[in-house]
């Protein structure tokens, strides 16, 4: 099997991502059973390594690339799983920073192709590539692997290890109907990948879901806020100067080379649970060497500068409420600013678009991200122009860009927004043409 067939067999099976996802309350309570069998018949590589589970509605993407940072610049042998990808799955598997290569890719889902046979139950993508970045560690010989939840918690396929901390970094408005008790189911969801060994991590204030988590039968429980904080948080030239207070240390005045306020909040999330995992600080010393290692494509990514272009994957109110804080905190408005917007048919336009606060931009564009489950670019128009503001409608992602950069004087700035799968070819051909090109 060579990348092609892997990348085909993979497609062959369910994709949920490519699909309506199932809401908060409505898991079936068999969606374990298939990855637990399926990793049962490979002698359970999941098993060979420590890890740190992550789940939220928001950042758990930054946090676990912080954690992950932080981790290898001890000196450990470190495997991440993640998703989504922007443009290839080989980004969901990295080792030591590193993305999976095409050959060990093909190699491992050929080991599943293998054994599927032996597998009772259906198998969906998800679970194919799960099982599969827990064989390639296993292989590897990680010290830990830092996995993040695919959708949710309890029923989601990565939620089969015992991991040694588990770190809910918020409850949002995300896999939700919006009726009834949302946000405690949606709790309970995040709240399944506590195990009684677990020490967790919450990085967010919970409020009355708190109750939720205590139930569970942890280790440990760290409150963001009470147990760890974030005391300053300034804009700095490249970055923010923040003080981070944790269990265990105190980094005041401390760089971090990302505009976005809200990342501090990640990185601190990140540090704690490192440090939960050590039981013990990390010293200032490899804190700063992992921040200057530490990458995080399409999460308020400034990829050109004449004009700024800012790619963020916000996908919901919360997300797109701090995007739009960020933005107006970290740039002059010295020109005009155009937003390109593209979402997902499970998502709440209305209410991100309300986040977004359009009232910051002079011209939107809205488009369609490269899914199945792809918003109409005319119907978000639409619900862009009930708010009171005009919208272009150019369906094709790359296009839109195209058009905002011919509209574009080196003072001004575009923000792409929204999908993550409508971010990679934006940031690929930004990459192409280079930072000096007239090609734009």
């Amino acid at each position: 099997m060579d990348y092609r067939d892997a990348l085909e067999y993979l497609d062959s099976h369910l994709n949920l991502e490519a699909r309506q996802v199932p809401i908060a309350g409505q898991m079936p309570a068999t969606s374990n059973q298939a990855i637990s069998e399926l990793l049962s018949v490979l002698g359970n590589p999941q098993d060979n390594f420590r890890s740190i589970h992550i789940t939220g509605t928001n950042g758990k993407g930054s946090t676990a690339a912080a954690a992950a940072a932080f981790l290898a610049a001890t000196d450990l042998s470190v495997g991440v799983y993640s998703s989504p990808h922007l443009a290839k799955p080989n980004e969901r598997l990295k080792w030591n920073g590193e993305e999976i290569s095409d050959e060990a890719f093909a190699r491992v889902i050929e080991l599943i192709a293998s054994v599927q046979p032996m597998v009772s139950h259906e198998l969906s993508w998800f679970e194919i590539l799960t099982a599969a970045a827990f064989v390639w560690f296993s292989e590897m010989a990680v010290d830990v692997a830092v996995i993040e939840v695919g959708l949710l918690g309890t029923y989601d396929a990565t939620n089969v290890v015992d991991a040694d901390v588990a770190v809910i970094t918020n409850v949002g408005k995300d896999h939700t109907n919006g009726e009834g008790a949302w946000a405690s189911k949606i709790a309970e969801e995040k709240a399944g990948i506590i195990k009684p060994n677990s020490t967790v991590v919450i990085g967010a204030d919970m409020g009355e879901l708190a109750a939720i988590f205590e139930a569970k039968s942890a280790r440990k429980v760290l409150w963001a806020h009470t147990d760890f904080s974030v005391s300053d948080n300034l804009l700095s030239v490249g970055g923010r100067l923040v003080d981070l207070q944790t269990p265990h240390s105190n980094h005041e005045e401390l760089f971090i080379p990302f505009m976005a306020g809200y990342q501090a909040d990640n990185i601190l999330t990140g540090l704690v649970a490192v440090e939960a995992f050590f039981d013990r600080a990390i010293e200032r010393d490899i804190v700063e060497f992992a921040l200057t290692q530490l990458r995080l494509p399409a999460r308020f990514e400034v990829v050109t500068a004449r004009p700024v272009t800012v790619l963020d994957g916000f996908h919901n109110e919360d997300g797109a409420k701090a995007t739009a804080q960020a933005l107006g905190e970290g740039f002059a408005k010295l020109g005009s600013w155009v937003l390109i917007i593209g979402m997902l048919k499970d998502k709440s336009p209305t209410e991100v678009l309300v986040a977004a606060q359009l009232d910051m931009y002079d011209a939107i564009i809205c488009c369609q991200p490269n899914s199945p489950r792809a918003f109409d670019a005319a119907e978000l128009a639409q619900v862009v122009k009930d708010q009171g503001y005009d919208a272009e409608v150019i369906h094709q992602p790359l296009d839109a860009y195209r058009r905002a950069r011919s509209i574009c004087a080196d003072e001004d700035l575009i923000m792409v927004g929204g999908s993550l799968y409508m971010l990679s070819e934006i940031k690929q051909w930004v990459v192409e043409q280079g930072p000096d090109t007239d090609n734009w």
